[in-house]
């Protein structure tokens, strides 16, 4: 089970400070997990420009120019936000019995370290 997925609001814990230009202290939403690379792309975060070839669509409006948009952020940069303190937090998991319809089953629940509430 990963530890942070998609539509986790997350903080990024390391890199340039904001004070300097960079994103260290911001949160935003997870938008994107890229698994095999270990890589999230957060709303708001690490922004990129990107030269896009000038074309046009069929109602004859021009598109391209220079766009800016969301690039990855490496996992270990990031951390889960305890939604009681608002703060960064660790993620822990438990199991947990869940009854349903007379059925016994053991769920995996992930929960936030500092104040124990479940995500």
């Amino acid at each position: 089970m990963a530890n942070i997925k998609k539509g986790d609001l997350v903080q990024v814990i390391s890199g340039r400070s904001q004070a300097r230009g960079g994103d260290r202290g911001k949160q935003g939403k997870v938008l994107e997990v890229i698994v095999a690379e270990n890589r999230v792309v957060v709303e708001g975060i690490n922004f990129v420009t990107k030269h896009v070839r000038v074309g046009q669509t069929q109602r004859g409006t021009k598109t391209g120019g220079i766009e800016t948009h969301e690039s990855s952020i490496h996992v270990s940069n990031v951390a889960l936000v305890d939604p009681e303190t608002k703060k960064p937090t660790r993620v822990g998991f438990r199991e947990e019995v869940v009854t349903k319809d007379g059925v016994e089953k053991t769920v995996r629940v992930r929960y936030a370290k500092k104040s124990g509430k479940d995500l």
